[in-house]
């Protein structure tokens, strides 16, 4: 099960009075205050030393310093271990006190009013009391609870809408009684008790914390939670301790390295006590044993211990200290690449932490926001087909056009190429007249006029604004609105139409409608809408013009489509709508099922005009990110709060659902069994319901889950750490994802329109999703890479400087002597051999960076560990023990029977020291070079200097000067240099150097030869094409091809568009005009190369193809002439082609795996109750698309939904 941490309250109801602090205090409500750091200033201390303790070597490392100050066992000074610890915490700690940050709102209490101001973040969760606004309106920006950017409408209830007045705020005593603090932000309900009436509360009536006030001059608010009791907060995970999976390895080898050393010391404890009892007794006349040792069975316990200090080097506290240098290092570097620093908004990459940078390098899994993060949320008007004819995208066209001089109106922000468009609607072409009719009329889009000509245009929906743009450029300009009339400037003209109808949209209907009548009195219908929908409402005399629209639909390369349609209506058959219209608007009961029935009933038997094709922008190199990565055998999933269409849409502009995927089929249910039908008996069931969604999900080639809420994001990243046990990295950009990016075990903010609040709370944030494909494959491989190169090194050096020790130990009578003195033990780990392995673990590349963005499959090893595990672990110290061997037993051997040049034997203990000192470093220092695989100028000053500085250091600890000052503490007076000097002490390094470096150059060139890694083969080329020129000019993906994917048209109208908006509009309430600041972005995507690339991994993959499957064209329509509503038509104005290298997508012929490629998408409900686990919070599901999408379902919250293709099952 999973455990999610939650705000749970005890409150079974919450009672609110209007400026009563004493009467609120005595609940004992939240304040205001929240705190995002995990310390203050109490805490600090006794937190993260309780933290840092949590490492198993930390706490080795106090035990053995307790050790070292009993003197009776030990035989190193203590100084050796705690000046190194302290050391080590000190570090721990202040980068972790750098990495905490606090945060805190502004200081309200529940029951107080408060003012809010355009522009400015709602700091509690409010009741809107009254607003600068007509009716008690105000319009919000709720991006940084579910990630839309479009505008929604909040209205307060009428008894409080008039109580803009300060004085009567404050006079306002009104009680509230609400649900306790819950994490459902579509929901509420409370009931509000005021001059001895009560008013009813919804969700319609609260201005949720997070959310921000737009176009509204002010409102004032009552705060009912406020703190963690705030729906936003309630959604949002506690802050976790993050470790790698390095670190838990590490923690494992570390016990497992200590009960090594135990066993070595019980071997040694075991001699001691055998020696001294057969040959230690003979010596007691002369050399007693020392009080309080009695006995030799208790002089063999203290020599145990005294074993144990001084093998404790298998372990040095110092890899600690390298470990937390190297990953600050890693950290700069992401911080100054400058190929991550975005120049628009002068933002660079920032590592908010440096404990998780190796973790980079491993993770397979990737769960991604989509507004903000995937897109800008920033739509185009690129093509069109009007009365068969297709316009827009042309590549004769290479200027955008110029309409000013037509059009003095027009928005110089408009992009658009075509100038047959223009042409057409220039020459006074009726079909091209009437379509942006439509376009300029049948929507709820609100506009205000900054100056004479300069409109703004407040669209709720980025769709809606782009085609009242688009017509607004081609001569009909929507300029102003009434709650019964519409007034346009057409080709020049002025006209006012009269509006009897809005014909609203919702998810089912999935269109909107107009109905105006012009000012000669005919009435007309405009309707635009899904074309899954609006085709089939089409009259029969349409079929040959909906066959070739049909046609243009097909080729819309992923862009959001809609299709438009008129009909005429005689006054009778206004006249008798509207009676029934009005009845079914004032049904008290199933008021919406009687208005759906009118609105089916008038909108039949349309005529055709044409269809759009709108594109989202997405951020720039997504498509490529998402390619690249998908190729590095990173799963990416996207979690959006979004409709099912505008994820399927975003999934085929970034392509993630390509039109490759043919077998595609859609499934809606409620329950596991329902879904399973779509595996037959292939599939092995699960009774679990968490597991059972996991099974299918992860058996699919692409995942979008739409409809989610925050904490819902953040149950499918613990679902996926649980069950597959895998290295999740979530990305996201506003406050809804927290909660996402605390529960994975990477977060990443994009610091983006959404604000700094997903930043805040990362692990690493920069300004582009794009640029997380250079944060994985070059500095994520890149850091694995180092800390697995780094951490064999470090054992392998210290392992055969350890075990020295205990060969020693059957030759000193097991009396704990160390073969070195003290200070080389002390400086070994410090200075001899510690700067050129943190230059290695800093700067080494195995390939440059463009090779690594060239071949993802170099990113795999990471992913399945096979840099540093146990195996590899168990390699190094075996090298380790075998150098130690050779470096103790081969001086051992020479010099016991060597000579100096006067006859003088060089058998004692001082030159043994020395020499087996000197081999040992000069073995180490080789084997640092052979490890190096990129040279600096710091590897070189460090390896060298490392070298002169030891052979310097010792001389001068041999020294006579410093013998004469403390003749007590350095007895090797003159070791160093006569030693040195003898011939056959060299010949005796070099002979113990060569036994333990050429066996590994022969594996290593044996390995080279016969099984090269995929690095070694790219290391040795010279550099090639990045992968986004490897298949630039592929072409693009034919027409006919697409044209096989039949239903997959999707509207671009119900994507973002909110039910109710044009009963607001018809209403009047909402007639104040407000300006709204429409960002405008360019951006374009190739997307052709993808899906080549798409196409030949499946290829090398051994996927089978699948079959395409046909599907019969939409029905489209066709129609003669059309009658122009308006008889204003006056004209205004005068008249390296490459192919991928096979390395890149061959991997799976190395290995025996199975490729399972489809797609699918799981819709949470949207209005669930906080899953108190992941059977509840997965019950219900909806069904997205992977390539061929005929969705006869309704947008219902509740079953699943799988788009899947290509699933291959044993």
């Amino acid at each position: 099960m999973i455990h999610f941490v939650s705000f749970v309250s005890v409150e079974e109801e919450r009672r609110v009075r209007a400026n009563d602090r004493e009467y609120n205090e005595k609940f004992q409500y939240a304040s205001n205050c929240i705190v995002t750091s995990k310390y203050n200033i109490i805490t600090f201390l006794p937190v993260n030393l309780f933290e840092q303790f949590q490492e198993v070597a930390n706490t080795y490392f106090l035990f053995l310093l307790i050790l070292q100050l009993i003197p009776q066992i030990s035989s190193l000074s203590w100084f050796t271990t705690i000046v190194p610890l302290a050391l080590v915490l000190s570090i721990t700690a202040v980068k972790d006190a750098t990495d905490d940050y606090n945060e805190k709102w502004m200081n309200v209490r529940v029951g107080d009013i408060i003012k809010l101001e355009n522009n400015q973040f709602v700091a509690a969760d409010l009741l809107l009391l009254s607003s600068s606004e007509p009716h008690g309106l105000c319009y919000i920006e709720t991006a940084e609870l579910d990630g839309e950017t479009n505008m929604k409408v909040r209205q307060s209830i009428s008894v409080t809408a008039e109580l803009g007045d300060p004085n009567n705020l404050a006079s306002f005593n009104g009680e509230l009684v609400c649900e306790p603090p819950n994490n459902k932000l579509d929901r509420f309900c409370g009931t509000l008790y005021w001059r001895d009436k009560k008013y009813t509360l919804t969700n319609q009536n609260m201005l949720l914390r997070g959310c921000v006030l737009r176009n509204t001059e002010a409102c004032y608010g009552l705060v009912i939670f406020a703190g963690p009791d705030t729906k936003l907060m309630q959604n949002s995970g506690r802050t976790k301790f993050k470790r790698t999976s390095i670190d838990r390895l590490m923690n494992t080898l570390v016990l497992w390295i200590f009960g090594f050393l135990v066993c070595m010391g019980v071997i040694l404890a075991v001699g001691n006590a055998v020696w001294e009892r057969e040959v230690g007794s003979l010596f007691q006349s002369y050399l007693p044993w020392n009080p309080p040792v009695d006995n030799f069975l208790f002089n063999a316990f203290l020599s145990f211990w005294s074993y144990v200090i001084i093998l404790n080097t298998v372990v040095p506290i110092s890899l600690y200290v390298s470990v937390e240098v190297i990953r600050l290092g890693h950290s700069y570097f992401i911080n100054w690449d400058q190929h991550m620093f975005c120049s628009q908004c002068n933002t660079a990459a920032e590592a908010r932490t440096t404990t998780l940078n190796e973790e980079l390098g491993q993770v397979e899994y990737i769960f991604s926001d989509k507004t903000g993060t995937l897109t800008q949320n920033i739509m185009s008007f690129n093509k069109c087909s009007i009365n068969g004819q297709t316009y827009g995208k042309c590549t004769h066209c290479k200027e955008r056009l110029d309409f000013t001089p037509f059009n003095p109106l027009a928005d110089p922000d408009f992009c658009f190429c075509d100038d047959s468009l223009l042409e057409s609607v220039k020459v006074g072409d009726a079909h091209t007249h009437e379509f942006f009719r439509l376009l300029s009329l049948c929507h709820t889009v609100m506009s205000e006029e900054l100056s004479e000509g300069e409109l703004v245009y407040k669209a709720q929906s980025p769709d809606e604004g782009a085609l009242v743009t688009a017509a607004r450029n081609f001569g009909f300009v929507f300029r102003s609105r009434t709650p019964g009339t519409i007034t346009t400037t057409e080709m020049g003209r002025p006209v006012t139409y009269t509006l009897l109808a809005i014909l609203d949209f919702n998810n089912i209907r999935k269109r909107m409608s107009v109905i105006v009548r012009n000012p000669e009195g005919r009435i007309r219908l405009y309707c635009k809408g899904a074309d899954t929908v609006l085709l089939e409402r089409l009259h029969p005399c349409n079929q040959e013009l909906m066959n070739i629209t049909s046609d243009h639909l097909n080729v819309t390369d992923g862009l959001r489509t809609l299709a438009l349609a008129y009909k005429d209506l005689s006054e009778e058959e206004w006249e008798i709508w509207s009676e029934s219209h009005s009845c079914a608007d004032k049904a008290t009961d199933y008021r919406e099922d009687r208005l759906a029935a009118a609105y089916e009933q008038i909108e039949q038997d349309m005529m055709l005009l044409g269809a759009t094709a709108i594109e989202d922008k997405l951020q720039e190199g997504v498509p490529e990110t998402i390619a690249v990565l998908s190729l590095a055998n990173i799963k990416i999933w996207v979690l959006t709060g979004d409709k099912q269409e505008t994820a399927v849409n975003i999934g085929y502009s970034c392509k993630m659902l390509t039109d490759d995927m043919t077998e595609v089929f859609i499934i809606s249910g409620h329950t596991v069994q329902s879904v399973r039908l779509v595996f037959g008996e292939k599939k092995k069931y699960s009774t679990d319901m968490e597991l059972e969604f996991v099974l299918t999900a992860c058996a699919c080639k692409a995942v979008i889950c739409c409809r989610v809420t925050p904490l819902q994001k953040a149950l499918v990243v613990e679902l996926i750490k649980k069950h597959k046990r895998a290295v999740t990295l979530a990305i996201g950009d506003g406050a809804n994802d927290i909660s996402m990016i605390k529960s994975a075990h990477i977060g990443v903010g994009i610091s983006g329109q959404e604000g700094i609040q997903a930043v805040l709370a990362s692990d690493y944030s920069f300004s582009q999703f794009r640029f997380l494909q250079r944060l994985l494959l070059v500095h994520g491989r890149w850091s694995y890479l180092r800390m697995c190169r780094f951490l064999c090194y470090f054992f392998y050096k210290n392992f055969a400087f350890t075990m020295v020790h205990f060969w020693f130990g059957f030759f000193c009578g097991f009396s704990a002597q160390t073969v070195y003195d003290q200070y080389f033990i002390t400086l070994y780990n410090i200075v001899y051999t510690s700067l050129p392995v943190l230059a290695m673990g800093i700067f080494d590349q195995d390939v440059p960076d463009q090779r690594s963005l060239e071949y993802p499959k170099l990113y795999e090893p990471g992913q399945l560990n096979l840099l540093f595990n146990k195996k590899e672990f168990f390699i190094c110290i075996a090298q380790g023990i075998y150098t130690s061997v050779v470096l103790f037993f081969v001086p051992y051997a020479v010099l016991s029977e060597a000579t100096q040049s006067n006859g003088v034997p060089l058998a004692d203990y001082q030159t043994f020291a020395v020499t087996t000192a000197t081999a040992l470093v000069i073995v180490v220092s080789v084997q640092i070079c052979l490890d190096t695989g990129f040279w600096t100028v710091i590897n070189h000053v460090f390896v060298w200097g490392s070298l002169g500085f030891y052979f310097t250091i010792m001389v001068a600890l041999h020294s006579q000067t410093l013998f004469r000052i403390f003749p007590s503490q350095f007895h090797f007076v003159g070791s160093a240099q006569s030693t040195l000097l003898q011939p056959v002490v060299w010949l005796t390094i070099a002979l113990a150097t060569a036994i333990c470096i050429v066996p590994v150059l022969a594996f290593r060139f044996l390995k080279l030869d016969l099984k090269p890694q995929l690095s070694d083969t790219k290391k040795r080329k010279p550099l090639g094409h990045s992968v986004g020129g490897a298949w630039r000019g592929v072409g693009s993906v034919s027409e006919g091809r697409l044209g096989a994917r039949g239903g997959s048209r999707r509207s671009g109208y119900a994507f973002a568009h909110q039910e109710g908006f044009g009963e607001l509009i018809t209403s009047g309430k909402n007639m104040r005009l407000s300006s709204l600041a429409l960002a405008t972005f360019a951006s374009r995507h190739s997307s052709s190369w993808i899906d080549t690339l798409r196409r030949k991994k499946h290829i090398h993959c051994h996927t089978p193809p699948s079959a395409s499957g046909e599907s019969s064209p939409a029905p489209s329509c066709i129609s003669g002439s059309v009658p122009p509503l308006s008889n204003s038509s006056s004209v205004l104005g005068g008249s390296q082609d490459t192919s991928i290298e096979e390395e890149t997508v061959m991997a799976p012929h190395q290995q025996n795996t199975q490729t399972v490629t489809p797609s699918s998408t799981q819709t949470p409900p949207a209005s669930a109750a906080a899953p108190q686990g992941p059977a509840q919070a997965l019950r219900d599901a909806s069904v997205l698309s992977s390539s061929a999408v005929r969705c006869h379902s309704e947008d219902s919250p509740g079953g699943w939904t799988f788009t899947l293709g290509t699933l291959q099952v044993s």
